[in-house]
């Protein structure tokens, strides 16, 4: 049953695909919404944000904008494939390990997807994007499999956790001692530094101060940032999300922080174990960025060899949460890496 009223932006022709369909991953049954107006384009697998938050995913279809792009203009370019990953959305299921939620397990699930695609639509190779959690699984994806991918796209690269957290920290210390909120200040400086490996907890205290703040959105007196709603609309509006797939986002969003896969978190330096990438890179990331630090990709960007080419583009209004406006970007620059092969980049 669906949820409210459901809203769509566009209509995929008759002649199209916009399906929602169950295949079996990593042992256990995972959705994948797949949108296309031509079943003989090239296929855009798209990896979502959290681990545990499906945005975008299955609850987007026939929307335009969701979070990272838009898709109006997309879907006729490429067949577009969003995937609840495991624990998340649709996917969720009360019955899968805990154990499993590893940054490795997520690895194995990814590339079953990419082969379940390439099979069902006949592809040698395809496209892969990931947007922040999602682009700890691309870039891998892209090193350790590159004959898989015809190009590789972060949304938002994180590069090294750990750090990344220590400057996530230093600006919520920072909101907390100019608005003098001493209970702030208290819970962070109780988390102690990063690396946060002694409990999720830690890692879960910064984030809610960070949201408390409005972390994720950027505005000012000229940039008009529609909010959070844009990405609960989502949800809300899907028709495809029951109100048990919204609760079970939640619960996926909670169950997905393990112990074990914040030990994992901390180990993740690309400056050390991606030094180079054998197909074409494009980094996209919100100059306002303050969940995933830009400092620390394009440091990381210009160490990077990329001998099939390599670029960094800045989206001007956003910081974690892409402005409506830098989404309409995003979509256009992924159209435009369709030129990749023919030497553009």
């Amino acid at each position: 049953m669906a949820v409210l009223f459901p809203k769509k932006d566009f209509i995929i022709s008759e002649t199209g695909i916009s399906k929602v369909e169950k295949v079996e991953i990593g042992g256990i049954d995972q959705y994948l919404l797949i949108q296309t107006e031509d079943i003989n384009n090239p296929v855009l697998l798209i990896l979502h944000g959290g681990p545990g938050l499906p945005i975008p995913g299955v609850s987007s279809r026939s929307r335009d904008y969701v979070v990272a792009t838009t898709t109006k203009e997309l879907v006729k370019h490429y067949t577009v494939v969003f995937w609840d990953q495991r624990g998340s959305g649709k996917t969720f299921n009360s019955n899968t390990s805990k154990d499993s939620f590893r940054v490795d397990q997520y690895i194995l699930d990814s590339k079953e997807v990419v082969r379940y695609l390439k099979k069902e639509f006949n592809k040698n190779k395809i496209y892969i994007a990931g947007y922040s959690w999602g682009t700890i699984l691309g870039l891998r994806l892209a090193y350790e499999n590159p004959e898989d991918y015809r190009a590789y796209i972060g949304i938002s690269q994180i590069i090294n956790w750990a750090d990344n957290d220590a400057l996530c920290l230093q600006w919520t210390l920072n909101k907390a001692k100019d608005k003098n909120n001493q209970k702030a200040i208290d819970e962070l400086m109780n988390c102690g530094y990063p690396p946060y490996i002694k409990s999720v907890k830690q890692w879960g205290t910064l984030r809610k101060w960070m949201g408390r703040y409005n972390s994720m959105v950027y505005s000012d007196h000229n940039v008009k940032h529609p909010g959070m709603k844009l990405a609960v609309d989502l949800l809300l509006r899907s028709p495809d999300y029951s109100i048990k797939d919204i609760l079970n986002t939640i619960r996926g969003f909670q169950r997905s922080y393990t112990q074990r896969i914040i030990e994992d978190f901390a180990e993740i330096d690309f400056n050390k174990t991606i030094e180079k990438i054998d197909i074409p890179v494009v980094f996209i990331h919100g100059r306002k960025d303050i969940h995933v630090y830009g400092q620390l990709t394009d440091k990381y960007y210009n160490l990077l060899v990329a001998p099939a080419g390599k670029q960094f583009i800045w989206m001007e209004k956003s910081s974690h949460m892409f402005h409506p406006d830098d989404a309409k970007e995003i979509e256009n620059i992924l159209i435009n890496i369709l030129n990749l092969n023919k030497g553009v980049l």
